[in-house]
């Protein structure tokens, strides 16, 4: 029985009074599938006489490469839209990390950015809006009226830049706590669930590790990134997590640092894999599947990864992080913070603006929306359709996770320009040895962030 997940929009909807600081049919569908037009109005490129973009080549950037659950689909969409329109895809989608943000910031500098831009929004992103190469939904709206009319304008992502929004989403994002079963049994813990201290949590952990089994699979000198989100939140709540610290001493100060020694008090206690300071995400994500490590923080988009990588998907389930202090194991990590973008480069082109935006409005109508977010959150304005019965017992698991949430807060980290992060992400295995006091690698970031200007090159 199809059910329309309306509860994602709501969740989002929350995040405005949960999170008081935090912080995708102009439907172009296949002529295949009828149905998703009865919710939308007529595609712009048909409302301009019919005519299709056939022979343009759109260089095209997304976060739909590595392990990213959606990167079939996006392959398929792409295959798709290419037969439709004749048009070509150059395509130079990678995993998102550091080293990615690093090459499309650089692409941006030295003007060999691509025509459209599936990327963050936030900080990772004001360098491109501050520089006026990347162009507004509004200012797309004047000559395409209804690109992206299916979509609640307010869940866009507006820029922080001037309020206005740059992005048109597709599936939204939420961060837990994925578990490999057959490990809990073996060391005779039970799965964390809602109810789980942080204590009972380190608790279990011990248990497994007593047992002969890595307790967490991270990579902490890859991927610290979704325990220091965590950690901190603990110190917090859903309504002050997404708060920048002015100083170390300060309520957020110092809850960046109690939150970084929690880390710190983790590794010393040996519930991180051996290789946790050099090792891959790759590698300690397949040592999680290899059922080597019981837990792994990360976010919806793994969740086709984990089903990719295993044909025991029952092994694995997907529950809350534990929580301390004010915050919930229930308050969630989330948010819609990627999106489309179109860059000035293309829409100066007159062949490349209508493909461009026939591309965006391709990938986000509410059929293609739907598939891509399943268990995930979406702008839509009619929600996304999925069809439980399509789901693995892991994605019923996600969808009824989302469903428990009581608070939901954005990443801090996306206030955080890149280079600002360093200290503390590239970091990590510094901290955690005790090589760099963690109060002076938090006081260098905030440092970085007070004198912190875009690159000139990128103006």
């Amino acid at each position: 029985m199809k059910k329309k997940t309306l509860a994602l929009v709501l969740t989002l909807a929350m995040a405005g009074s949960l999170a008081a600081c935090g912080s995708k049919d102009g439907d172009a569908t296949s002529n295949n599938d009828k149905s998703a037009t009865s919710n939308t109005s007529k595609s712009t490129s048909e409302e301009k006489d019919d005519k299709k973009s056939g022979g343009v080549s759109l260089n095209v950037t997304t976060t739909f490469g590595g392990n990213d659950t959606n990167q079939k689909n996006y392959q398929d969409a792409i295959a798709a839209w290419q037969d439709e329109t004749s048009n070509i895809v150059n395509d130079s989608s990678a995993t998102s990390d550091e080293t990615f943000k690093a090459r499309v910031a650089a692409d941006f500098e030295v003007g060999s950015e691509p025509d459209v831009l599936f990327y963050f929004n936030g900080m990772d992103s004001n360098s491109f809006v501050e520089a006026g190469k990347v162009i507004s939904v509004d200012e797309i709206r004047k000559e395409y009226p209804d690109y992206a009319s299916n979509m609640n304008d307010d869940l866009l992502g507006a820029s922080p830049v001037d309020g206005k929004n740059y992005s048109v989403p597709v599936n939204g994002y939420w961060e837990g706590m994925y578990v490999n079963k057959a490990v809990l049994e073996a060391a005779k813990v039970e799965i964390p669930d809602a109810n789980t201290t942080w204590d009972e949590f380190m608790d279990i952990c011990q248990k497994i590790k007593d047992a002969g089994y890595t307790p967490v699979a991270a990579s902490l000198a890859q991927i610290p990134h979704y325990w220091f989100e965590f950690t901190i939140y603990n110190q917090l709540s859903t309504t002050t997590h997404n708060v920048l610290p002015k100083s170390v001493d300060d309520e957020h100060g110092k809850a960046w640092v109690a939150g970084i020694e929690d880390i710190k008090a983790m590794y010393d206690k040996g519930f991180f894999p051996e290789n946790t300071l050099s090792g891959t995400d790759d590698e300690t994500f397949q040592s999680f599947i290899d059922g080597k490590a019981a837990f792994l923080v990360d976010g919806s988009w793994k969740l086709g990864g984990i089903e990719e990588a295993t044909d025991d998907i029952d092994n694995f389930t997907v529950t809350y992080v534990p929580a301390k202090g004010e915050r919930k194991s229930t308050d969630i990590i989330g948010g819609l913070s990627s999106g489309y973008y179109i860059t000035k480069k293309a829409w100066d082109d007159p062949e490349k603006r209508e493909a461009a935006v026939n591309f965006v409005e391709y990938m986000t109508s509410n059929e293609m929306v739907t598939k891509f977010a399943q268990t995930s959150a979406t702008a839509l304005k009619d929600g996304a359709d999925v069809d439980e019965s399509t789901l693995s017992s892991l994605g019923k698991d996600g969808l009824a996770m989302i469903k428990g949430i009581t608070g939901i807060s954005g990443a801090v980290q996306d206030q955080i320009p890149t280079e600002c992060r360093v200290p503390v992400f590239d970091g990590m295995p510094n901290l955690v040895t005790g090589k760099v006091q963690i109060p002076d690698a938090v006081t260098e970031v905030l440092t970085m962030i007070e004198n912190y200007t875009p690159s000139e090159a990128a103006e």
